[in-house]
């Protein structure tokens, strides 16, 4: 990657998001700092020397620490100088790009993959579309598709450089000329062969965030979603693994829809861990992390605005670029890779059933009152409207150490009954056994709540009941699981 930097201004916002994209899909780095003859040739040196030095500590913290920086003056004088004017630094830069570029190993195998960075009309001649080629091979003759607009043209001719050719490979820059099709209709885009690549309405994505960005990722928020070559609106909704997964090795190639995924309220990072409360429940608005420890991958579904068309295992970059261009902040968000593409439109229906993506719930209550050794009162754990009926089935733990099932609703005030199978411990018995308060006589002026020596039966200790399960976020019967 070339960072070009103008000499007499710095880095700038856009300058700092080009070294952080570069970060993410790059290796290497060259930075130019161009305009070195627009200033005052007795300060000259001393000025390139000071912003050296300025990029140096810039790059002190990225992959790029270390990277060479050059002096150049593209263009002395600025357009309007006479042509006579040589430019300043470039031999040396392009000794120095020389030096820094890796050929990679070209492969022609696979479907052919040409991104479009222009296209026009040759009156006589058709339709052109340049670009370069990032898999597989194309021959004269060939058919291509233009997914976006589900067109498909046949090649009349290519060229590389001006040079006719037959064919060309990955990695080639290359013309392509078709007949019939109004190049209004593509001004950038994908090119393939036909039937390799589907439009998607949606995705799922592994997640990383921009440690710039300020705010936290949250579910349900709207980013500016870079797939492909396009920019379109998507909403998010971020999961990670089961806790007990955390630790598990980040997969960079695949999606396992058979694996269970924790829903997540936002993205989860050590400055964001939330804080159990008092009574043992992760704050949800948070996230739901263990014990301040974050997961090694983290995962989002991507619903777009619109239908967009890219390869699978592509780069993902999320951004708010409707935030000030001229405010010191960063305004790319996340990264990430696309490993599973929804092609259907009606995806909320046939592929979202499939992921298994659960809501961790945790309620609490009391037990009110024992009935004998087997069967005890429950309350506080529902609202007097809930269904209870719902709950029936379900375990329940008792803060004395009993497993308890709900075995049914206990009147109108959102009270149930429980089974312990296991029967009551005497311990256990023994907390729960009523005692009896007596209500004194109301005093002067008072209305007693109750008949004047009538007895309150109440447990002598209280003893809570816990209930924890599983809520899958896409299952379409809404219903509750918990461990075996």
């Amino acid at each position: 990657m070339m960072l070009v930097i103008d000499v007499t201004k710095g880095m700038q916002t856009q300058s700092a998001e080009c070294l952080v994209i570069g970060q993410i899909a790059c290796q290497k780095l060259v930075v130019v700092l161009n305009k070195i003859d627009l200033l005052p040739e007795g300060k000259r040196q001393a000025a390139i020397d000071k912003m050296t030095k300025k990029m140096q500590k810039t790059l002190e913290n990225t992959k790029f620490r270390g990277a060479p920086i050059i002096p150049v003056a593209a263009k002395p004088g600025g357009p309007e100088a006479p042509e006579t004017e040589a430019p300043q630094g470039i031999s040396e830069l392009i000794e120095l790009l020389t030096l820094q570029i890796s050929i990679p190993t070209r492969d022609s195998s696979g479907p052919f993959l040409m991104s479009v960075d222009h296209c026009f009309s040759i009156k006589g001649q058709g339709t052109v579309m340049t670009g370069t080629i990032l898999s597989g091979s194309i021959s004269l003759g060939d058919s291509v598709e233009i997914p976006a607009l589900k067109v498909v043209k046949k090649v009349k001719s290519m060229q590389i450089f001006h040079t006719p050719v037959t064919t060309a490979m990955q990695g080639d820059r290359l013309g392509i000329c078709v007949t019939q099709f109004d190049p209004k209709l593509l001004e950038r885009g994908l090119v393939c062969a036909p039937e390799s690549l589907h439009i998607i309405h949606a995705a799922l994505i592994s997640v990383e965030k921009i440690p710039y960005f300020r705010g936290p990722l949250q579910t349900k928020a709207k980013f500016h979603i870079t797939v492909g070559h396009e920019t379109v609106m998507g909403r998010l909704m971020f999961f990670s693994p089961a806790p007990d997964s955390f630790d598990h090795e980040p997969v960079l190639d695949a999606f396992d829809f058979s694996r269970e995924y924790l829903f997540q309220e936002q993205y989860l990072c050590k400055d964001l861990v939330p804080v159990a409360t008092d009574s043992g429940q992760t704050n949800e608005k948070a996230g739901q992390a263990t014990d301040g420890h974050c997961p090694r991958q983290q995962w989002a579904l991507v619903e777009f605005e619109k239908p967009v068309t890219c390869p699978q295992l592509c780069l993902v970059i999320g951004s708010r670029l409707d935030a000030d261009i001229h405010a010191n902040t960063c305004r790319l968000a996340f990264h990430g890779v696309l490993l599973h593409g929804l092609e259907d439109k009606n995806y909320a229906e046939s592929l979202l059933p499939k992921l298994r993506v659960y809501k961790l719930k945790h309620k609490h209550g009391l037990v009110d009152r024992v009935i004998d050794d087997y069967n005890v009162i429950g309350r506080s754990l529902f609202k007097k409207e809930t269904n209870i009926q719902l709950f029936v089935g379900l375990k329940v733990d008792l803060s004395t150490g009993e497993l308890g099932v709900i075995d049914s609703a206990f009147g109108q005030s959102g009270k149930f009954k429980i089974h312990i199978p296991g029967g009551l411990s005497p311990e256990s018995k023994k907390m729960l056994m009523p005692t009896i308060k007596k209500r004194g006589r109301a005093g002067p002026g008072e209305v007693a709540e109750q008949t004047e020596g009538a007895e309150q039966r109440e447990p002598a200790h209280h003893v809570t009941l816990s209930l924890s399960f599983k809520r899958y976020v896409f299952d379409t019967h809404k219903r509750m699981v918990q461990s075996p």
